[in-house]
């Protein structure tokens, strides 16, 4: 009986080892986990920073060539509507009295349609 109850305590230890050794494994097996995430993580952000400053020289490369497209396309404006001004100013005199002319100068004439009876 002795022996069985001495079988039984090896029994009960051996367990006890096996389930100490599962917990330690699964510790083990934590801290790789987060490890492992914690190293992803950090991959993760490094790439994202990188692709962020990609994006962001790309970004101003571009925005400011837009920026010079619109100063360039504001003084384009600002020269025409000079140019407008100027014509007007130089050929307004000139179509006023046109005008007054062709208003002023009415020649009275019969409608073709008109019959003259006598």
């Amino acid at each position: 009986m002795a022996t069985q109850s001495q079988g039984i305590q090896q029994l009960l230890q051996a367990e006890k080892r096996a389930k100490d050794k599962m917990e330690e494994a699964k510790k083990r097996k934590n801290k790789r986990l987060r490890q492992a995430k914690e190293e992803a993580t950090a991959e993760v952000d490094q790439y994202k920073l990188k692709r962020e400053s990609d994006f962001r020289r790309i970004q101003t490369t571009i925005m400011g060539s837009q920026g010079n497209l619109a100063t360039k396309i504001d003084e384009q404006t600002v020269q025409k509507i000079q140019a407008y001004n100027a014509n007007y100013q130089k050929s307004k005199e000139s179509v006023v009295k046109e005008l007054l002319n062709l208003i002023y100068d009415v020649n009275p004439e019969l409608h073709i349609n008109y019959k003259y009876k006598i």
